[in-house]
């Protein structure tokens, strides 16, 4: 990726700083990797996981990024996201060669419509080439979204949520029968749109 597309990127995050949640000091933080992988801006993707069907976790089969709980073994919240993202679909987002970029703005994690006591930091990181995905317990399939569709309006199709009763239609996109959704797409929806702002 060229020092111009670098740019873009380091433009993006500095205009979504301050854009995030309060966290309180005793607040039980999570990181998630925002991996991009290819050799330009334009034709980039970013690594999503759909996660294992498992009793007890709030996002059972949801499509997400990468990452996890932080842990006090964790010197920071980028060593949870590479951490978390070895763990759920081996690839390391911050291995040799790796560009490190920064966080977007941490948000308080929801879950079915309530919010969680749980607070996500993604952390931004470009790989020309990682290594070929291996899953582990936590996920079902990994796969490379392509931003250039998500961005364009082509994968746009609301998802029908019911909760308590009420029906709502929620931002999402559809990449080959897949509903990314939620959080996951809050997170890339608005780094898509600093992305394309006027500089």
């Amino acid at each position: 990726m060229g020092p111009a597309d670098q740019d873009r990127i380091h433009r993006a995050l500095t205009s979504l700083e301050g854009a995030g949640d309060d966290v309180p000091a005793s607040a039980r933080r999570a990181a998630v990797a925002v991996l991009l992988r290819g050799e330009a801006l334009a034709s980039s993707e970013v690594l999503l996981m759909r996660r294992a069907r498992r009793e007890g976790d709030r996002w059972s089969g949801q499509i997400g990024l990468p990452g996890g709980h932080a842990e006090e073994f964790d010197e920071d919240l980028v060593a949870t996201a590479r951490r978390e993202s070895r763990e759920e679909v081996g690839v390391d987002p911050g291995a040799d060669g790796a560009t490190l970029f920064g966080a977007l703005p941490t948000i308080q994690a929801r879950a079915r419509g309530a919010r969680v006591p749980l607070y996500l930091t993604p952390i931004v990181f470009h790989r020309s080439e990682p290594e070929a995905v291996v899953l582990g317990p936590e996920a079902d399939e990994a796969f490379w979204l392509p931003i250039a569709e998500a961005s364009s309006g082509a994968l746009d199709e609301p998802y029908r949520y019911e909760h308590e009763g009420l029906i709502h239609k929620l931002p999402a996109w559809n990449y080959g029968g897949r509903v990314i959704w939620g959080m996951t797409h809050g997170i890339l929806s608005h780094f898509i749109g600093a992305l394309h702002a006027p500089s």
